[in-house]
C-alpha cells in the first residue's frame, strides 16, 4: 500500500486546516466544534487529547497529499515506547462483548483495534481488503488482536442504509462475509440501494432474505448504527476509518507497518496472563 493513501474525504471537516500542534495531557483541549449538534460530546480528560489526534489529525495530517508535493508520507507516528500516545480513558471503548456479532477475536486477547468506518469509503475498502486480512492472519488467528467493528456512515442515506444491513447480516452470523462483499473492489461504485442490499445479503450467505431486509429497516438497526456514531463523534472523528488500538489513536488507512508496529507495542504493554496452578501447589 502507498504511504499516502490515507482517510477518505472527511464529514465534517474540522474547524482548522492548520497543522495540529501537539497534545497537551495536562490541558486537554476542547472538543472539536465541528461534529453535528445532534451528537453528544463525551469528551472529558484524556478522551478530549484524542479528539484533537482523530479530529485534526485525521483531515490534516493524514489527508491525501498533492501529487508532487514533498513530503507527502502520512505514516501516523507509532513510538516504539509502548506507552507513547496511549490514552488510558481511550482503552475502555473496547466492548469486550463474547457475544458481540461485529467483532472477530477472541474477547480476552490482549490487544484490540476498534475501526470506525462507512462502507462508501474507498480508504476504508482498502484497508479492508489490503490490510486487514494481514493482521486477522498475523495476530487474529493467534489470540493477540480482537478488532471491533464501528459503523461510522457520514457518507449519507446509502451509508446509513449500508450500515444498517451490516448490522442486520451479524444478526445472522454472516457480518464479515457482508463485510467481504461490500468492500470488494468496485462495490461501492455499483451503489448501495435496496436491491443492491439485498444483492450482498445473498452474496454474504444471509440465511433469512426476507429477515434481513425487516431488520435492516428496524429500529434495533437504528439504534445501533446511532450508538456507533456517536461514540465516533465523542471521539472527535471527522473523518473514515479511524481507529483505535488499546487506547492509541491512528488516523487513516495507514500501511501495514503502522499497524503491526502499534499491535506489537500494546501486546508489549498488555499485562502478562499468568498460568492458573495446578491443585497442590
Amino acid at each position: 500500500m502507498s504511504k499516502s493513501t490515507p482517510t477518505s474525504k472527511s464529514a465534517p471537516k474540522p474547524a482548522s486546516k492548520s497543522a495540529p500542534k501537539p497534545a497537551s495531557k495536562s490541558a486537554p483541549k476542547p472538543a472539536s466544534k465541528s461534529a453535528p449538534k445532534s451528537k453528544p460530546i463525551l469528551i472529558v480528560s484524556g478522551v478530549a487529547v484524542a479528539a484533537v489526534l482523530l479530529g485534526v489529525v485525521s483531515y490534516t495530517a493524514t489527508r491525501p497529499a498533492s501529487p508532487g508535493s514533498p513530503g507527502s508520507s502520512a505514516v501516523a507516528e507509532v513510538s516504539a515506547d509502548p506507552s507513547a500516545g496511549v490514552y488510558a480513558e481511550l482503552e475502555a471503548y473496547a466492548r469486550r462483548d463474547a457475544s458481540d456479532k461485529l467483532a472477530l477475536g477472541r474477547a480476552d486477547a490482549p490487544v484490540v483495534l476498534i475501526e470506525y468506518a462507512d462502507f462508501k469509503c474507498g480508504y476504508c475498502g482498502k484497508f479492508a481488503r489490503d490490510t486487514e486480512p494481514a493482521l486477522v492472519k498475523q495476530y487474529v488467528d493467534n489470540g493477540t488482536l480482537r478488532i471491533e467493528w464501528r459503523n461510522f456512515p457520514i457518507f449519507g442515506e446509502e451509508s446509513e442504509a449500508v450500515a444498517r444491513a451490516s448490522w442486520a447480516a451479524g444478526q445472522q452470523g454472516r457480518f464479515w462475509e457482508f463485510h467481504k462483499a461490500a468492500y470488494a473492489e468496485g462495490a461501492k461504485e455499483k451503489g448501495f440501494g435496496k436491491d443492491r442490499l439485498a444483492a450482498l445479503g445473498k452474496e454474504a450467505g444471509v440465511p433469512d432474505a426476507a429477515r434481513f431486509a425487516k431488520d435492516t429497516d428496524g429500529e434495533a438497526a437504528r439504534e445501533a448504527v446511532r450508538k456507533d456514531q456517536e461514540q465516533g463523534y465523542s471521539l472527535g472523528a471527522t473523518s473514515t476509518p479511524s481507529f483505535l488500538i488499546n487506547g492509541r489513536p491512528i488516523a487513516g488507512a495507514q500501511p501495514l507497518e503502522t499497524f503491526t508496529e502499534a499491535i506489537e507495542a500494546a501486546a508489549q504493554a498488555a499485562p502478562k496472563k499468568t498460568a492458573p496452578k495446578k491443585a497442590g501447589q
